[in-house]
């Protein structure tokens, strides 16, 4: 149920904002428009860390059974997320690509592999979700734009999920936010004007978020002309591997 005064829509923002301004990335999700009704941020954390897998599996379900833009998906619907309570780890991407869709397994491609050598963890750590949730901008494919490229994420997916998902996630220490999707979400006045000045400045998100381009071939020049993302990829790598070095 909804505050009053509160439509839908403008609810789920002002949760997601919580979310992605609370120094402590808490979530409190009694916030009201008109100030009028709050949690206690010490209670909402308590209730966050205490969260049980078997209460986030319904979510999980619904979310795979999600067909709230499948007017707009060419090849359809097909959710894909990874997700359990006890990852150190998030990973805030775009969409699903054409390989993703076709095996319903995250970052299954080339962009995948390019990810996984940035972090330096194989296959089998990556897609532990103990470890690694992963939880992008678009759950599903949303084909394929006039240039060739993938379309943008739809814009349905993240206000209607991400707030009911991210409270689950209670243990989360590091988000990277990987594309300029996700870090205009997440990031919002704190971003900077360009992708690459964001990432330029990725100490300025410590110790929440850290921000990443795509790991498309796409920019396999823009990596080459910013000799500087190598430092990027140094702390990134520091601060990954204590946490999933072993799942609490």
């Amino acid at each position: 149920m909804f505050p009053v005064q509160t439509n839908r829509t403008q609810y789920i923002e002002n949760r997601l904002y919580d979310v992605a301004h609370n120094p402590a990335n808490q979530y409190c999700s009694d916030r009201c428009v008109n100030g009028e009704s709050r949690k206690d941020v010490a209670t909402v954390e308590s209730t966050r860390v205490t969260v049980k897998t078997e209460e986030l599996d319904p979510l999980l379900t619904s979310i795979r059974a999600c067909r709230l833009c499948a007017d707009h998906l060419p090849f359809g619907p097909r959710p894909v997320v990874q997700a359990l309570g006890s990852a150190r780890l998030l990973i805030i991407g775009q969409a699903p690509g054409t390989r993703v869709h076709e095996t319903g397994i995250p970052w299954n491609d080339a962009s995948g592999d390019r990810l996984r050598d940035w972090l330096q963890v194989d296959r089998d750590v990556f897609y532990d979700a103990s470890r690694i949730a992963i939880v992008p901008m678009g759950f599903c494919y949303p084909g394929v734009d006039v240039r060739g490229g993938d379309k943008p994420p739809r814009p349905e997916c993240a206000p209607e999920w991400h707030a009911q998902l991210l409270p689950y996630l209670g243990k989360v220490e590091l988000t990277l936010l990987v594309g300029g999707y996700a870090q205009k979400f997440y990031l919002r006045r704190r971003g900077q004007r360009t992708l690459t000045e964001t990432v330029h400045r990725w100490r300025d998100y410590a110790p929440e978020y850290l921000p990443l381009p795509h790991p498309s071939w796409r920019n396999t020049a823009w990596i080459r002309k910013n000799p500087w993302f190598s430092d990027v990829l140094c702390d990134l790598r520091d601060r990954v591997r204590p946490l999933v070095a072993d799942a609490r």
